[in-house]
This record gives structure tokens, sequence and C-alpha cells, in this order.
């Protein structure tokens, strides 16, 4: 007989948006399960972490858990974002941006990450259960049913809502066919850690470092440095650039890229990679909905834009912290609306993302960014979204990301003639 178990919430997924949801979840008072397919530790990109991203961890009691560890685990003290286009330099310091909160933050290896905040969420009270996969998802008038295997052994998870942190797995997007695709241009990454062996004393390791490629302005290359001499290191660009050496290995690819960069090429003279060189395609994500009766999507699961400025973490923890507030309630009795209360919320934010992404690869923001200099009210409110604050409506490149945006455009572009 096939065993079933209930409970007030089933997470899908012990990543970061699952973690922080079971953390404040739990806090709430509330019995929650997560499944989650691997075992931890296990490797993850994503790795430099938007100052937002601490307010999340605050939420959910697990920010002094990731300070304690960070130094011991090689997370690196974060405090911008550096960029480098043909000669030009530019960077963003955090800590004066716009908005109010948090202006530092880390680089994380996301696999030791991970493992920190499933930890902690597990001594909160959490019940994590690895090496389980869901396979498929019913519903009935009062509970949405999860078919779980294990070790092939299934059992039935049983809960009054589904909450889907599955990331790239899309698990629910795939069993209630949600999946849309992306607006968004077809694009592949290749990437891996490396020994990096800088020796350029000018060379920051508290900022990521965004380089564009000095010919192809739509190709990038991020390099995240970690606080033990390591880095992680990728190149991104749309697919047909690869295809046309699809006679490479990953690892060959990778380097003829670093080489069309004389900066990178210097800089990274003597690195090693200390793992395979992994490629990712047509990452980019959307769905029909984030959420439904008994179920909602958070991060990667319902939408993934592009690596190009880190979203990815802050948007699956911005997701938890505003699902957990409509489920506490609607658990408690209360009537609550998923679509005002964390659709459109949600969106707002992906929204002004994704419009500074497609504005980085049309090269618009590109020039916007190496225009700005310090001290400017304008570089402080693009310094703000840079740092995850994508929320905030008091800054004006968010409440009209698309009217501002174009009207600093225009004014880089003139200033540039």
């Amino acid at each position: 007989m096939t065993e079933i178990e209930k409970f007030d919430v089933a997470i899908i997924g012990a990543g970061p948006s699952g973690a922080v949801a079971a953390s404040i979840l739990v806090q709430q008072g509330w019995n929650v399960v997560v499944v989650e397919k691997e075992s931890f530790p296990r490797f993850s990109i994503g790795e430099s972490l938007l100052p937002y991203c601490m307010s999340f961890l605050e939420e959910a009691n697990m920010l002094d858990t990731v300070i304690d560890n960070a130094e011991a685990l090689g997370f690196q003290f974060k405090d911008g974002a550096a960029f480098y286009r043909n000669g030009e330099h530019s960077s963003f310091d955090f800590t004066k941006k716009f908005s109010e909160g948090h202006g530092t933050t880390y680089q994380v290896k996301r696999a030791l990450f991970d493992k920190v905040l499933a930890d902690r969420a597990q001594e909160i009270g959490a019940d994590i259960r690895f090496k389980q996969e869901v396979k498929g998802i019913s519903f009935t008038e009062d509970y949405a049913s999860l078919s779980v295997v294990s070790d092939e052994k299934e059992s039935i998870i049983q809960a009054k809502f589904v909450l889907d942190a599955s990331g790239f797995g899309r698990v629910l997007p795939k069993l209630l066919s949600l999946e849309l695709p992306s607006t968004l241009s077809n694009r592949k990454a290749l990437f891996c850690h490396i020994e990096d062996g800088i020796t350029d004393t000018n060379y920051d390791r508290k900022k990521i470092l965004i380089t564009v490629h000095p010919e192809k302005n739509d190709i990038w290359f991020w390099l995240i440095p970690f606080s033990d001499g390591t880095c992680s290191f990728g190149v991104v660009g749309d697919v047909e650039y690869f295809e046309a050496n699809k006679h490479l290995s990953n690892e060959a690819l990778l380097d003829v890229f670093i080489s069309e960069e004389p900066y990178l090429a210097e800089l990274l003279k003597n690195h090693k990679k200390v793992n395979k060189v992994n490629a990712l395609q047509g990452y980019s994500s959307d769905v029909t909905s984030l959420y439904g009766d008994k179920f909602a999507l958070l991060g990667n699961a319902g939408e993934f834009l592009d690596p190009v400025f880190s979203s990815g973490v802050t948007i699956a923890m911005k997701s938890a912290s505003l699902a957990t507030q409509v489920l506490n309630r609607q658990l408690k009795g209360e009537s609550v609306s998923w679509e005002v209360e964390y659709s459109e919320k949600l969106r707002c934010g992906i929204e002004v993302f994704k419009h500074f992404v497609m504005s980085w690869y049309d090269t618009n923001l590109q020039n916007v960014i190496f225009f700005q200099e310090d001290g400017n009210d304008v570089k402080e409110m693009i310094c703000s979204i840079l740092a995850g604050y994508a929320w905030d409506e008091t800054n004006p490149y968010v409440a009209k990301t698309e009217r501002r945006l174009a009207a600093l455009v225009d004014i880089c572009n003139e200033s540039n003639e």
C-alpha cells in the first residue's frame, strides 16, 4: 500500500527559493516538507548575489548563518559590479545606490551556499527530503497530491498548497503544461570554475566583472571571484556564435573566446580550469501563469531571464518572500488574491530586469553604463537596480523604466556624437 503523508505546505526543490520559503513558513507555524531531487552539495551557477538578497535571508532568519560561514566556505565579500568594453572601465558601488537597504553581499559557491541555506532551514524545523523526485501531481477539493519516488519506492504527499522551487527542473510547468517560450533571444553559455591566477593589482575581487567582446557587443563574459583564489567564469552569446565552432570541445571553445578579448586574455593568462566546462542553452523561460489552484511557482520554475545582471537568485528569493506572505494569510482562512498580491507584484520587478536585459543586448544600456560618472543621481538610480532593488517604485527608473531609460539613452548617445 502506498504511504500517504499530509502537510500544510509541500515545496519542490531545496535551492534558495525553496529553503527561504520553508524557513519563513515554519516560523509562521506551518508544517512544511521539502522534496529535493538531488543530494547536497551539488553544483549550480548563479554565484554572484545582489545586495537585495540579504533582506530575504534576514527575513528567513538565515543571514547570520551565511555571514558566520562565509570566510570558511570561500564566499567573497561583494560591494559592486565592474564593466569593461574596448578599453573603457566603469564600476558601480552598491553602497552608493539610490534605494534603502543592504549595499553589500557575497559572491558564493552555490553548492556550498545552497547547502548552508538548506541546513539552516532544517535547523529551523523544515522537513527536507533529499534524493526524492516528484513524478506527478493531482488535486482534490482539499489537497494537492504529489507522487514522489525515492529508491524506486513511491509515496504520496498531500498538502494544502504546493510551492514549486525546482528551478530549471520546472517540475510543475512540465506536469501541468504551463510552459511558454521566452520573449528573449535564444542564447547559450559556457562556464566553469577556474584558479584565476590574477596578478593585476588593479583588479577588484569585491566586484563581479562583466566584459564585453571587443567585436561582437552581444557577447559578454562574467568573472566572479571567490576569496580562495578561484573564480566562476563564463561566456554568453547567441547560439549561432557557438554553432560556428561546434567542432571544438567546450574547453577549447571557451579558450578561443578568451583569446579574442585581449584584456581578459592578459588578466587570466595564468588561469587553470578546476572542473569541466559546462554548457547551458535556451535557458530563458516563461509560463502561462505563476500560480493556480493550490500551487504557485517560485524563481526559475516560473521565469528566468538572463545571467547578465545576476537577477536569478534575487527574483527567486523575492518570489519566496511574496508567496509566503500570501500563503500564510490563505492558510489562516483569510481572503487573498494571488494575481494582485503575488503575480503582479513579482512581475513588476521582473519586467524592470527584463527591460535592462534587452537594452543590454541591443547595446543601449551598455552605452549608459559606460557613460555614467560617480556622484551622479542617475548613476545611483541605475546602481539600485543593478543591486537588485527592481521593486523600489520610488526609483524613477523602476516606476517608468522604459520611458526613463529611453530618454537616458538619447542623452548618452547625443553626448557621444
